[in-house]
């Protein structure tokens, strides 16, 4: 009947509405509308007839809000993608990946827009890492035996990654870079597998972005070395026997997927640093796998590297000179943090421009967003103020090797 009362209006004059709604009872009316609206109100409350997310528990909470707060996964890479979730919720107007940094997170090659300025390349490191370079991507047409990996090692800072970077730059190489703290895991074979996906990475590069690529592991010795009576891990075989295999098997990698005729892998030269390599496998360094290049500067790359650090500076050729002299037997990171030292006067000056230490923290990270921060003025570079940072960390090196604390603390041990 409250179908008929919707459809006469459209059929029929008013006045004929309303002898009819008279002759009708006005509280079945009433009570008609009012079922029909808790029926509407019941069908729009439900997703679907056989959806339980609505489902509530005891505490009158639904599936979803218990789905949030028991999941531990947090992978949001992977939670926002098309097809694992509804499409609503993915949407087209970023792409099908909701996660707009997943890509970037995903690139891990390195490229080098932050090397701004110039810099000195010794000729020598720069010969042996070409040579091992090319001579891996032309592997196949010479008649000998080529190693994957070149093994770069000796003293500490002596800037063998610094200078293996600036090389990539200079040949245009988009190189895949690991560190020794990728080279152990919680889960046992991590480690090697991660290394074969970063070898067929640099291979893809080479493969669909047409630049030249390589791998290259920092501090191996770090990771892989054998120091006293540390223990020797599953993961370090494993990333051993990884590293092997590449050097036997340069094209055939694989990441776990069946083998096929057709997936052949770009050869991709290795490339390691280090500062004892007696320390690894030694079947590992064997000259057949591992080209090793110790790298020691002489005196004149020395003053070439420094000279074109203070150059901006106006730091002239032979005041680098009577530093490098003043403070010998010194490695290449010595003379950049004395540049660094300088700067100690002037950050603390900054300081109290700002308000003091006791205002720093809310003066700096709260201010509002029209508000400015006092300007800085870096300390003019000159050869004296260079000396002085120079006898400083000098006076502390001197300290750490004649203060054994260690022995204060156990003197006991000794009596």
């Amino acid at each position: 009947m409250a179908k008929v009362l919707l459809l006469v209006p459209l059929l029929v004059p008013t006045r004929k509405i309303e002898c009819l709604s008279n002759s009708f009872k006005p509280q079945f009316c009433v009570r008609c509308c009012n079922n029909n609206d808790e029926v509407n109100k019941k069908k729009k409350k439900r997703l679907s007839e056989q959806s339980s997310w609505e489902a509530k528990d005891g505490e009158g909470k639904d599936y979803l809000y218990r789905l949030g707060k028991e999941a531990d996964n947090m992978n949001i890479a992977v939670g926002q993608r098309s097809g694992l979730i509804d499409d609503l919720f993915a949407g087209n107007f970023l792409g099908k990946d909701s996660d707009i940094v997943f890509d970037y997170r995903q690139k891990v090659t390195r490229s080098f827009q932050y090397l701004q300025g110039d810099y000195y390349i010794a000729p020598l490191f720069m010969d042996k890492v070409v040579c091992h370079i090319v001579k891996n991507y032309i592997a196949h047409i010479l008649n000998t035996k080529v190693p994957l990996i070149l093994g770069i090692w000796g003293g500490k800072g002596q800037g063998k990654s610094f200078q293996t970077e600036l090389i990539f730059q200079a040949l245009g190489v988009e190189p895949v870079i690991m560190s020794a703290g990728e080279l152990e895991s919680e889960r046992a074979g991590e480690p090697g597998r991660l290394i074969r996906e970063r070898y067929r990475t640099a291979s893809q590069v080479v493969q669909n972005q047409g630049k030249m690529s390589c791998l290259m592991i920092n501090d191996i010795d770090a990771g892989l070395g054998r120091f006293g009576n540390t223990q020797m891990t599953v993961n370090n075989q494993i990333v051993v026997g990884t590293l092997m295999n590449l050097s036997d098997n340069p094209t055939r990698v694989s990441v776990g997927q069946d083998w096929r005729e057709s997936d052949v892998t770009n050869r991709i030269p290795v490339i390691v640093t280090g500062n004892d390599l007696s320390t690894i496998y030694a079947p590992l360094i064997r000259d057949g796998r591992m080209d090793k290049f110790y790298w020691q500067p002489i005196r004149e790359d020395i003053l070439n590297i420094v000279h074109r650090m203070y150059e901006k500076d106006g730091i002239s050729r032979d005041e680098v000179e009577k530093i490098v002299d003043t403070f010998p037997n010194q490695a290449l990171d010595f003379y950049g943090a004395l540049r660094s030292r300088t700067y100690d006067k002037s950050i603390l000056k900054w300081i109290d421009d700002i308000g003091g230490v006791e205002n720093f923290g809310s003066k700096f990270l709260k201010r509002r967003k029209d508000q400015n921060l006092p300007v800085f003025i870096p300390p003019e570079q000159t050869a004296d103020a260079l000396l002085e940072s120079g006898y400083s960390l000098l006076k502390e090196q001197q300290l750490i090797m004649e203060t054994k604390l260690s022995k204060e603390y156990m003197k006991n041990i000794e009596d």
